[in-house]
């Protein structure tokens, strides 16, 4: 049987093989979470670099935020990175939760990326 850390790993690249397939040039929103905080990055798998990054870390909502481990800060952090992937020129992505289950923090972060003005 194989280690949870295992199984984690596979199901993120099981995942992401399907994203990449259907991604048709368009940038990939990777979320994170930890325990504590929760990170998001726009990915231009193409050209191999990161477009707009988010997280419970950044300065600005460092205060504003209560805890980094709840669903406001997730949203917090999904209306941030639509702001600054939008100022990038990036308006459809594809969403790749890894191997998060939709639901509770990834979900609120992808609810308020949509509302930012990001498509997918």
């Amino acid at each position: 049987m194989a280690s949870r850390k295992e199984a984690l790993v596979r199901r993120a690249n099981r995942v992401r093989r399907q994203i990449k397939a259907v991604a048709n040039g368009r940038p990939r929103l990777s979320v994170h979470r930890s325990s504590k905080n929760i990170y998001v990055q726009v990915i231009d798998d193409v050209a191999g670099r990161t477009l707009a990054a988010a997280s419970t870390l950044d300065a600005g909502l460092r205060k504003e935020l209560k805890t980094g481990a709840d669903t406001a800060a997730a949203a917090a952090v999904g209306k941030l990175v639509a702001e600054r992937a939008v100022k990038a020129g990036v308006k459809e992505v594809v969403f790749d939760r890894g191997a998060f289950i939709y639901h509770g923090r990834i979900k609120a972060l992808a609810d308020a990326a949509r509302e930012g003005g990001l498509s997918f």
